[in-house]
């Protein structure tokens, strides 16, 4: 049997015919895109929440006997920090920039933890941004463009 020729770009060995790699590639495609908006919008609420900390520390819940307690006002420097960098990033990720690809696991990665210890003060927005920080981390490393694929 003679070999068929692929297609131009794709990868010889994916599965074409409603395979279940062609899906997969879907999933992860369409999640890099949303990885880039939510790291665009979570960066955006990041620096609304770090003006709110700043300017008022009365704004949040008063935790007293809390192990990551700190003042709030630092606490509103550093999510307005990672906030800036996650709307930078979420744009590179936007443009399919690489790397925005490694800064996005890694801002995701620093989100995550900042919103465990920002558990306390918002427990639902903070057990949400970890679960869309979980998937930011998967669509990111998941994903395998044409370039990197080729290399």
């Amino acid at each position: 049997m003679t070999q068929q020729p692929t297609p131009p770009g794709s990868h010889p060995h994916q599965e074409h015919a409603g395979g279940g790699r062609d899906r997969t590639s879907m999933w992860v495609a369409g999640g890099t895109v949303f990885a880039g908006v939510v790291l665009l919008v979570d960066g955006l609420l990041d620096i609304l929440k770090g003006i709110t900390a700043i300017a008022s520390d009365d704004i949040y819940a008063n935790i007293n006997d809390y192990v990551y307690r700190f003042n709030l006002t630092g606490w509103g420097w550093v999510l307005l920090i990672l906030g800036v960098i996650s709307v930078i990033t979420g744009l590179g990720l936007l443009t399919d920039a690489l790397w925005a690809r490694v800064v996005g696991v890694f801002m995701a990665s620093l989100s995550l933890i900042a919103n465990f210890l920002w558990l306390p003060y918002q427990p639902l927005w903070a057990l949400i941004s970890i679960a869309l920080d979980a998937w930011v981390i998967w669509a990111l490393t998941a994903h395998r463009s044409a370039r990197t694929t080729a290399l």
